[in-house]
């Protein structure tokens, strides 16, 4: 509007001058201009200017006129625009509010999703690193573990197992058992499908593995897995109790041992002293005898007992341990007086060595003196008639140790038990028949002198030949040193 009206005082002005230029230019046309200072020129050129002011104003009155309507046909048009932009926008505000509330439904189902894909994902970590840990377990297993699927294809086997049934476990998954393991192992191959297809949750069987150190039996369980109703796999776990095979039969034997030990002693015992009690031993002389056989044979027993009890505490931690400084040579010739009366009975010599001053050991008296006992009869009773024993002392200034050996001429042990002579229950096979025993004799001096001293045994044999035993102790000084 105010450009308008600037339009309209510039045409305005416009004209007026126009008219007084056409003025003047006609006068000086006319030839009188000179004289226009005249009442009557500029009675002219007044009224001429009125005019053209007069008509300018009618201009303005029209311009204003038009401009009037123009404004209110705008206010018109505007106000029936408006009404229907109203409307417009009410629907339109509807559909964008639609559409907010929609997009908010939309936000809060993606949070959820991405909550859930959260919990999924952390689930999948924990599932991944709970079957790692558990791949983990089975293949740090000393037992030998193998699983099978629904088709007999190897899925998983740990070390052990590759070991035993001799395969390369990363080469042979996914294939068939059967082909991967031989024939050699059929037992077990079908054991695991029978399992499979009787659909049964766990069966237990012994089963006989040879390896290159002999056969070996294994405690095989067998267990289904099942997925609802369906068999999808199975699982087997061997675990090696040839050795715990071995410790039961040692210990029947013991038992067997001990039950005949102890019967020979008590059965002596019983005899004679129901001959004395029946009046049997008429003179001074023959009570004597029985009296002395009834007292030997008591000690027989009471040895027996003992080394079973001790035994027993040594490995427990129970037994009482008195050490003090002891001269070996001296406590060995003490032992030596005590075997010889047996060994003279088997026309067995047993010689010792001159006394070595400097071979204190800091020991526990009574149990070095059974070690030499156990030793020397040992060596006494697997000697033929005949045969002879020496024992010697050896002093070790380099090594600050004594070391004691037992030599005899006796039947000797076989190399492949040699490993096995210290071992609780054992005895040599081959020499069963020579001697009675228990097995506890040589598993005690082991126990005496490594265990409670912190010595070493050894042993060396030929067959028909003769066995050195021995045993190596610290010496006292070189206790005491280490002590200080």
């Amino acid at each position: 509007m105010r450009r308008q009206r600037s339009l309209g005082w510039a045409a305005t002005s416009a004209v007026i001058l126009s008219l007084c230029v056409a003025a003047l230019t006609g006068l000086h046309n006319s030839g009188i201009g000179v004289g226009w200072r005249s009442p009557t020129v500029a009675l002219g050129l007044i009224a001429c200017c009125i005019g053209a002011v007069g008509v300018i104003f009618l201009g303005l009155a029209y311009h204003r006129l038009v401009g009037t309507v123009m404004s209110i046909a705008r206010q018109l048009s505007s106000a029936s625009t408006g009404s229907e932009s109203g409307l417009q926008s009410g629907s339109l505000l509807e559909m964008v509010s639609g559409l907010r509330s929609e997009l908010d439904e939309r936000a809060e189902r993606i949070g959820q999703l991405e909550t859930e894909l959260k919990d999924l994902r952390l689930q999948s970590r924990l599932a991944d690193r709970q079957k790692q840990h558990a791949e983990a377990i089975i293949y740090s297993l000393r037992d030998a573990v193998v699983v099978i699927d629904e088709s007999d294809r190897l899925l998983m086997a740990n070390e052990a197992a590759a070991n035993l049934l001799d395969f390369d476990p990363s080469a042979a998954c996914h294939q068939a058992l059967a082909e991967t393991v031989g024939q050699k192992h059929n037992e077990f191959v079908q054991l695991l499908q029978q399992s499979r297809q009787s659909g049964i949750e766990a069966t237990r069987r012994e089963l006989e593995f040879e390896q290159s150190d002999g056969p070996h039996t294994l405690d095989t369980i067998v267990s289904c897995v099942h997925e609802g109703d369906k068999v999808s796999g199975v699982v087997a776990i061997l675990h090696d109790i040839t050795r715990e095979k071995e410790i039961s039969q040692m210990k029947n034997d013991f038992v067997s041992h001990v039950s005949h030990e102890l019967k020979t002693p008590l059965a002596s015992i019983t005899a004679y002293s129901e001959m004395l009690a029946d009046g049997e031993a008429d003179d001074e002389e023959t009570r004597k005898e029985f009296y002395a056989i009834i007292q030997s044979q008591a000690q027989r027993l009471n040895r027996l007992i003992e080394d079973i009890l001790n035994v027993s505490r040594i490995e427990s931690g129970l037994i009482k341990v008195q050490k003090e400084p002891v001269s070996l040579a001296i406590l060995i010739e003490h032992q030596m007086q005590m075997i010889k009366g047996f060994a003279e009975e088997k026309q067995i010599t047993v010689t010792g060595q001159t006394p070595i001053i400097f071979d204190q050991v800091n020991a526990d008296k009574d149990m070095i003196s059974q070690v030499v006992v156990n030793l020397l009869s040992n060596a006494v009773k697997y000697t033929p008639a005949g045969g002879s024993v020496r024992i010697e002392t050896q002093v070790d200034e380099v090594e600050r140790l004594a070391r004691v050996t037992v030599a005899d001429t006796g039947v000797g042990i076989p190399a492949d038990e040699l490993d096995h002579v210290f071992d609780k229950f054992y005895r040599v096979g081959a020499n069963n028949k020579q001697a009675k025993g228990t097995g506890l004799g040589l598993n005690l001096v082991k126990q005496i002198v490594e265990k409670v001293h912190g010595g070493r045994v050894f042993v060396t044999s030929e067959v028909g030949r003769g066995s050195t035993f021995g045993f190596e102790l610290p010496l006292a000084a070189a206790v005491a040193a280490g002590a200080t």
